[in-house]
């Protein structure tokens, strides 16, 4: 079975070397790129597994990266940022991350996190065999296994994020989850907090489904001064 592929993108050299060692002790095969633009390039003439890209670089910084690989791929990516950016963080995810590691970091958690979103993306030996097969709605079919969504049966495009948040939600129809939960068991640790990450995904994940079919969009509900739920109405 071939390694899962990394490409690790961060202007310093010793970040890149120091991840590079981790990642490759845990059996990933890794890719570097030292900036944005050669980041783009490496990203989109070869298939990735997951991609770990530092926020601040030079020129074309992480988040104009994040947004020209989101028009051509769902990849996985992880920002990495400084603990003070929080507003470039959140407008990380608006942009299509899906999750973040603040620096200075510890490499076991960034690992950590790597193979909890590998796990849930279905990526090699990391896949979850335990799910059922397909949800079925009105103007709505999520195919868990292959991971992919149909709105009016036409496919729509989530991040890995964006699927794990609608398929744990639509498992578990007109249950309300308060952001802690969500934070908990969606992103599989605790978050430090970080609530406004829930309502950035949730307004994507609204937006796209709405793009294909607003009934459907109207699914994900508001519960207010609580959290969100999946409601179908009759």
């Amino acid at each position: 079975m071939p390694q899962p592929r990394i490409l690790v993108v961060d202007d310093e050299e010793r970040i890149r070397r120091l991840v590079r060692m981790y990642l490759e002790r845990s059996g990933f095969d890794v890719v570097e790129a030292e900036d944005g633009t050669e980041a783009v390039d490496i990203a989109l003439a070869q298939p990735f597994s997951l991609i770990i890209l530092d926020l601040m670089l030079p020129g074309m910084d992480g988040r104009d990266v994040c947004s020209h690989i989101r028009q051509h791929s769902d990849v996985p990516i992880v920002m990495l940022t400084a603990a003070g950016d929080e507003m470039n963080r959140i407008h990380g995810f608006e942009l299509g991350a899906d999750d973040y590691v603040v620096k200075p970091f510890s490499p076991r958690e960034l690992i950590m996190r790597v193979k909890a979103l590998l796990k849930r993306t279905g990526e090699t030996e990391y896949a979850k065999a335990d799910l059922q097969q397909a949800l079925t709605f009105p103007g709505l079919v999520i195919h868990i296994d292959a991971r992919r969504v149909e709105v009016d049966g036409n496919e729509i495009s989530l991040t890995p994020k964006e699927f794990d948040l609608l398929v744990y939600m639509a498992q578990r129809p007109d249950k309300v989850f308060s952001r802690e939960e969500l934070l908990r068991d969606v992103w599989n640790y605790q978050f430090y907090g970080d609530q406004r990450t829930v309502d950035t995904h949730i307004k994507r994940l609204r937006e796209k489904l709405g793009q294909a079919s607003d009934p459907v969009s109207q699914y994900i509900v508001t519960v207010w001064g609580v959290g969100y739920k999946f409601e179908v109405a009759l």
